[in-house]
């Protein structure tokens, strides 16, 4: 048992991560690979504690603020899960019940709410050019209260899903993968098929798919993103995927066959998203409060999306993956076939064979955002995480 914990501490240790403590977390590859193995070791250090009743509480007061600008459920509870895990207590922000209707700035939001925080937790993916860009605009606000003497600490701001990128998601998505493989290393050469699926529902953010191309093709995976004409994700973060391949010695290729990226695959990832094109429109017309354009947007695209009802995973297309039995990987909720719509992403059958798998992949992200936190308000974690468990020995959770 002590030989676990001391292994991951010593590990951590070696990492030689830089590029965490008291910076904020807004997109995956802005982050060494160093900074990315340490904070999936503390995540499972964190992890390996609590399943053995020991305490993680390294904070005795603070908060941990949460500003939610869609609706969530896996992210909204792991963040909570998260600050609890740490020893901080939540406060939602919700904007409907601010002044922010009233024409409070953002400046003046973050500033005065984070009088006793830690940290901030922010889901801004509704606008396609204006998420992450709300992050930074909250983060440089907070950098001007701190200096400015208004804070006395500066919050450390983590992204929970923007425009752009998911973090917590895709990195919760590669500790799901090192266990299943067993390491980083043996992600080498592995095949994953990032794959859109349809769905009876449009508007879904790209956010899913761009995270994971860019963040897996650091791993020298061989990553195909698969999609219909005219499903296209970023420019720049397709460009970024190809450079992140070249360098790491994966490969990185783009279908519009979705049984040509099943083909041999060992991971498959089916997830609708909407066009980047579409979602720039639709921030312009939800800017301008258009109803009857919005509306109008919808149907078009979902006769659209109608046109590619076969892009789903089903047992047929798992046959032609690796021996048949590649990993089905989903963010959830799945749009499922004859349970939660009549055609979906994925098959009832297939879903239900991955159910348990798609679980433990979820269960994943609060270790992966009590660790984000740890690392931007620690500068050595494993020190942190020693004393819980030199401490954890005497004294237990419960």
């Amino acid at each position: 048992m002590q030989n676990e914990i001391t292994n991951l501490l010593q590990q951590i240790g070696q990492t030689g991560a830089r590029n965490l403590f008291g910076k904020d977390f807004l997109l995956t590859w802005e982050k060494e690979l160093p900074d990315i193995e340490r904070v999936l070791l503390v995540a499972e250090a964190l992890q390996w504690l609590r399943q053995n009743n020991i305490s993680t509480r390294c904070y005795d007061s603070g908060l941990a603020l949460s500003i939610f600008r869609d609706q969530s459920t896996r992210t909204r509870f792991a963040f909570a899960s998260a600050a609890n895990l740490l020893g901080l207590e939540v406060s939602e922000l919700d904007e409907e019940k601010s002044q922010v209707a009233h024409g409070e700035t953002v400046r003046e939001t973050a500033n005065m709410i984070s009088f006793m925080a830690d940290f901030i937790g922010i889901r801004d993916d509704i606008y396609l050019g204006a998420g992450n860009a709300y992050m930074r605009e909250v983060g440089d606000a907070l950098d001007d209260g701190f200096r400015q003497g208004v804070l006395q600490q500066r919050p450390g701001v983590v992204n929970l899903q923007c425009d752009i990128d998911h973090p917590t998601q895709s990195l919760a998505d590669l500790l799901h993968l090192k266990h299943t493989f067993g390491s980083l290393d043996a992600l080498r050469g592995k095949k994953i098929a990032m794959s859109w699926a349809y769905s009876p529902s449009y508007g879904k953010p790209l956010s899913v798919p761009q995270g994971i191309i860019g963040l897996l093709t650091r791993f020298g995976m061989e990553v195909v993103l698969a999609y219909p004409e005219g499903y296209g994700l970023l420019p720049e973060v397709t460009t970024l995927a190809q450079d992140n391949a070249r360098r790491s010695g994966g490969s990185f290729e783009i279908t519009h066959s979705m049984d040509a990226a099943f083909q041999e695959a060992d991971i498959v990832y089916p997830k609708s998203w909407a066009p980047f094109q579409v979602m720039e429109q639709r921030t312009e017309l939800l800017r301008q409060a258009d109803k009857p354009a919005l509306k109008e947007l919808e149907r078009q695209c979902l006769l659209q999306n109608a046109r590619f009802q076969d892009w789903q995973c089903t047992s047929a297309r798992m046959k032609a993956t690796r021996n048949g039995e590649a990993l089905y990987m989903h963010c959830l909720p799945a749009d499922i076939s004859g349970v939660s719509c009549e055609t979906g992403e994925v098959e009832a059958a297939v879903f239900e064979k991955y159910r348990i798998q798609t679980y433990k992949e979820a269960s994943y992200k609060p270790y992966i955002i009590a660790s984000m936190m740890m690392n931007m308000g620690f500068a050595d974690a494993a020190e942190v995480l020693e004393e819980m468990w030199e401490r954890g020995r005497g004294r237990k959770r419960f």
